[in-house]
């Protein structure tokens, strides 16, 4: 494997992450938005990541019958179908004629922890990219 191609995996990683975590701050944003320019409470955004495959080559040069992995691409960010949540408040500007405002679809506990999960993900392709950067070194000083 390349020197090169370990670090655009993990650049890969580090971009996914970085949207990912991009977008629950987004969400946490606009946890108790209940007017968007769509109509409607602000409904909680997810992004979609796809595998980046390269065809396996066989040792004479052709194309193996498997792939490896070469990263991680963003599909989309595509919005939560969960329905809002109803929350009695007579009294909201939103409120419907029983008195019901539709939040929306964020929760906050399940946001921390994706941004937990996130953040993990990201650390962890960092300590990729610098294992990949030592390697790298270390291997231009056995010439020395």
């Amino acid at each position: 494997m390349s020197m090169f191609r370990v670090f655009r995996i993990a650049a890969s990683g580090l971009t996914a992450e970085r949207l990912r975590m991009d977008t629950i701050a987004n969400n946490l944003a606009n946890a108790n938005t209940t007017r968007t320019e769509e109509g409607g409470p602000y409904r909680r955004q997810v992004p979609v990541f796809a595998p980046i495959l390269d065809r396996a080559v066989s040792r004479g040069g052709r194309l193996g019958h498997g792939s490896t992995g070469a990263g991680v691409q963003v599909v989309g960010v595509m919005s939560d179908p969960s329905p809002p949540r109803l929350v009695y408040d007579p009294q909201h500007p939103d409120a419907n004629a029983d008195g019901y405002v539709e939040m929306p679809n964020v929760h906050v506990v399940t946001e921390m922890v994706d941004l937990i999960t996130a953040t993990r993900a990201y650390e962890a392709n960092i300590v990729a990219l610098n294992s990949a950067k030592s390697m790298a070194q270390r291997a231009l000083e056995i010439g020395r």
